[in-house]
């Protein structure tokens, strides 16, 4: 079977009977060896000694004053994120339900980072064993910012990080479009290359089409369905739309803020301007199988849900709205 996403550190994880991934020392341990939390030679005793107390036992309480000794300010509040992140990981046996502790509850100080970390992971676990590209780029977007530009009617989908750290002079009009230096090895994925994601999965380099009608949306669809039924054990269809007319919203769940935004309008039923419409990328319809884990009074009435991008054409995907914006009994 074919691998994938090997820098998420799921190897470093094992999964619990109900298939959910173990928060183990190992995985703990990973965050050790990030650069934020790796000492420097003059680095203070005390940071030094923190560091190696937590590769001994990644699981040590830490208190407060253990961080207030450290010397480098910017060192205090980058050890201070992290040991509060590992608290509520601790607090939970599976990543699973500490991203699900993360999606119902405050988390604005967590950084976002963290979070994308546990999607990634999370997600790794969700596809095990998936045999199409096409989805595993898709799922990219529910952890990792796009950049999209339209190139002669296609909306195209490229890795804002990557593209940042690529500055040289672009000369296609795809390269163009999308800020990306002619140097850069990004590359749509097809038919025809789609054979060779197993071997850059990592790197993030493939772009996606993610036009009305065509793969991407549908295998980014198949994700979402996958993802709420892996975290809320909920079985659902969510069927990529090209368009919709004279539809009165019984629900609706934004997946991003710009997405949320759309949808409120139109719930108000408040017409969109030219941008906001626009800026919508993907508008799903949500069906359940089983009628009786939703709300009484929306039964048998699709969820719709809509993605959009930024003003500036970047995608940040929300996958915590799915959870916490579907109208169903709690977990």
């Amino acid at each position: 079977m074919k691998d994938f996403w090997l820098s998420c550190g799921h190897h470093l994880t094992d999964r619990d009977p109900g298939g959910g991934l173990l928060v183990t020392d190992e995985y703990l341990k990973a965050y050790l060896a990030r650069p934020e939390l790796t000492p420097p030679p003059e680095a203070c005793a005390a940071e030094h000694g923190l560091r190696a107390m937590l590769l001994s036992n990644p699981r040590q309480s830490v208190s407060s004053q253990d961080i207030a000794a450290i010397s480098d300010v910017d060192a205090r509040e980058n050890w201070s994120l992290m040991i509060a992140f590992r608290n509520r990981l601790l607090k939970h046996r599976t990543l699973e339900s500490a991203y699900l502790d993360f999606a119902s509850q405050n988390s604005s100080l967590t950084p976002p980072i963290f979070l994308n970390h546990l999607v990634h992971v999370i997600l790794r676990n969700v596809l095990d064993g998936c045999q199409d590209p096409y989805a595993l780029r898709a799922a990219e977007l529910l952890f990792r910012p796009q950049r999209l530009a339209v190139h002669e009617g296609v909306l195209i989908a490229a890795d804002e990080e990557t593209i940042a750290g690529l500055n040289t002079s672009p000369v296609s009009p795809l390269v163009s479009m999308l800020g990306i230096p002619a140097s850069a090895e990004i590359d749509v994925l097809t038919d025809e290359n789609a054979g060779g994601y197993w071997q850059r999965s990592d790197l993030f380099d493939t772009a996606l089409d993610l036009t009305a009608g065509r793969a991407g949306l549908k295998a980014l669809g198949h994700v979402l369905a996958c993802w709420v039924a892996h975290l809320l054990a909920v079985e659902v269809e969510v069927e990529p739309l090209t368009g919709v007319r004279d539809v009165e919203f019984a629900w609706y769940v934004g997946l991003n803020a710009e997405g949320t935004r759309i949808g409120d309008a139109l719930w108000n039923g408040e017409g969109l301007d030219n941008t906001s419409h626009s800026g919508i990328v993907g508008l799903y319809r949500l069906t359940f199988k089983d009628a009786d884990v939703v709300f009484e009074e929306i039964k048998g009435e699709p969820v719709y849900l809509i993605l959009a991008m930024t003003p500036d054409k970047v995608l940040r995907v929300k996958p915590q709205n799915l959870l916490t914006g579907l109208p169903v009994r709690r977990w």
